[in-house]
């Protein structure tokens, strides 16, 4: 088996950093971001150098006539817009709409990764105890591998994020580590 293989096809899932933070829990939410930023960009930086596909799944906010380029403008032009800037998508990257916690619920993600042959993702960004959660049990569900680094998601309450991580970790099987120790 080649060290290809082993790793199997991965893909770079961004959940919900194309953020306003204009949302109930957002002054909760902006300091752990902050923190989870620069991981977040080293992540996204190595898959394309790595030629892995990044896809982007971020929640349209309620606005049902918005399209990805729609969201990042306005993520670009609000007071938060130096989160979103360093990871901003190239024109190499995929984005899915998303409207729930889960990238998967009702979105065409499981069929893109299946297009791309995809069977182990790694997911980053926000929110660690309810999209990023709830994203990996549904990829459980689905029989892919999942990879979550520690330091490139970002959280509302600590002591859930902690506990999600333990969860996803001990219920799922998913790789809890360090940004810097994945492997592509």
């Amino acid at each position: 088996m080649t060290t290809t293989e082993s790793l199997g096809n991965r893909a770079v899932i961004v959940i919900d950093m194309i953020n306003t933070y204009d949302h109930r829990d957002a002054d909760l939410l902006i300091p752990s971001a902050e923190q989870a930023v620069p991981a977040v960009v080293r992540l996204i930086e190595r898959a394309r150098e790595h030629k892995v596909p990044v896809i982007y799944v971020n929640d349209n906010f309620g606005q049902w006539r918005s399209h990805h380029g729609e969201l990042l403008e306005a993520a670009l032009s609000g007071p938060h817009a130096d989160l979103v800037e360093p990871l901003r998508p190239d024109d190499e990257s995929l984005f899915v709409v998303k409207a729930r916690h889960s990238i998967f619920f009702e979105t065409p993600l499981s069929y893109l990764l299946g297009q791309l042959g995809v069977d182990h993702i790694v997911l980053c960004g926000q929110v660690t105890e309810q999209c990023v959660l709830y994203s990996a049990l549904d990829a459980h569900i689905r029989h892919l591998r999942v990879t979550v680094p520690d330091d490139a998601v970002a959280h509302i309450h600590a002591d859930l994020a902690e506990a999600a991580l333990r969860m996803m970790d001990r219920n799922m099987n998913v790789e809890i580590r360090g940004t810097d120790s994945i492997e592509f």
